[in-house]
């Protein structure tokens, strides 16, 4: 089909996991970017780098996720996740590149007890969850040809993630607390980046072109009790897992005690079939070193 591709925040866990399945489609042009190739924190350099360039697709994994340091560092969350995102809206409607825009949970206060759909009222309680929020807004109101994918939990085999740590600190330490009061759906990066390039391909060949918000995140509810007890059950792993509430691990950014998003729309419009959490996570797990 040979599409052009840009992929930024290359070096994040989506980023690789893209970077992955591309060699599965050797005739699209794959690019990716991250800081050192483009800097998000100038408009500037964003343009400059678009400049002698174009693409079909521009996948924007990039962002400051850094959820308990935007409460202090503001200024930064925003510029990446807001303006930064705003600029390459601006870029990919004036040179006719389709926008496929990476999002998160946090957009929402998670005071429900039902799935999120993508039309229900977004409320962020962080600024992380705000900057966010923000530069999904700036996508909408500047392209009606993009496509949000809202996902949370997010881990891999790439970088630093829950799963990791717990791994790491089970095999350290006797017992750990986690909070089991706030409930999601994990989300391996590994599926996501399959569905991410499997829109484009259906996009790409005129086969489905459904412009909009999505949510994409494993099937399945758990707490982070529950996801830290498989991960330690699966190691074999001598370490106690606590469940304590929310209150007995304060954190500077406030989180969603419900997040988990509906998948209906994404799995109807595009005909994808979405693992249950504990396949997923078995099989990240099972790529991670012991």
């Amino acid at each position: 089909m040979n599409v052009k591709i840009l992929i930024t925040g290359a070096n994040g866990q989506l980023g690789n996991e893209l970077r992955a399945i591309s060699r599965r489609y050797p005739a699209d042009q794959f690019s990716f970017v991250d800081v050192e190739e483009m800097d998000l924190s100038t408009n500037r350099a964003i343009e400059e780098y678009f400049q002698d360039k174009t693409f079909d697709f521009v996948v924007n994994c990039a962002a400051y996720t850094a959820v308990d340091k935007a409460e202090q560092d503001k200024a930064s969350s925003y510029r990446v996740n807001a303006d930064a995102v705003k600029a390459i809206a601006m870029i990919c409607k004036q040179k006719a590149i389709r926008l496929i825009h990476i999002s998160t949970d946090y957009v929402f206060d998670g005071h429900g007890n039902r799935p999120i759909h993508e039309n229900d009222q977004p409320n962020p309680l962080s600024v992380y969850g705000q900057s966010k929020l923000d530069g999904e807004r700036h996508v909408v109101e500047l392209l009606d040809n993009a496509y949000v994918i809202r996902t949370a939990w997010v881990y891999s085999t790439f970088g630093k993630n829950f799963v990791k740590t717990i791994s790491k600190l089970a095999s350290e330490r006797e017992s750990l607390n986690v909070v089991s009061d706030q409930i999601g759906s994990p989300t391996y990066a590994a599926d996501l980046a399959l569905v991410i390039v499997s829109i484009i391909q259906k996009v790409g060949k005129g086969e489905v072109d459904v412009p909009g918000i999505y949510h994409y995140a494993n099937e399945g509810a758990i707490s982070w009790y529950d996801f830290a007890w498989f991960i330690v059950n699966y190691r074999k792993r001598n370490c106690r897992i606590n469940a304590i509430p929310t209150e007995a691990y304060p954190t500077p950014a406030v989180r969603p005690r419900f997040s988990v998003l509906d998948k209906t729309k994404i799995k109807t419009t595009f005909g994808i079939e979405v693992p249950h959490w504990y396949e997923s996570l078995s099989a990240c797990l099972m790529k991670l070193p012991d």
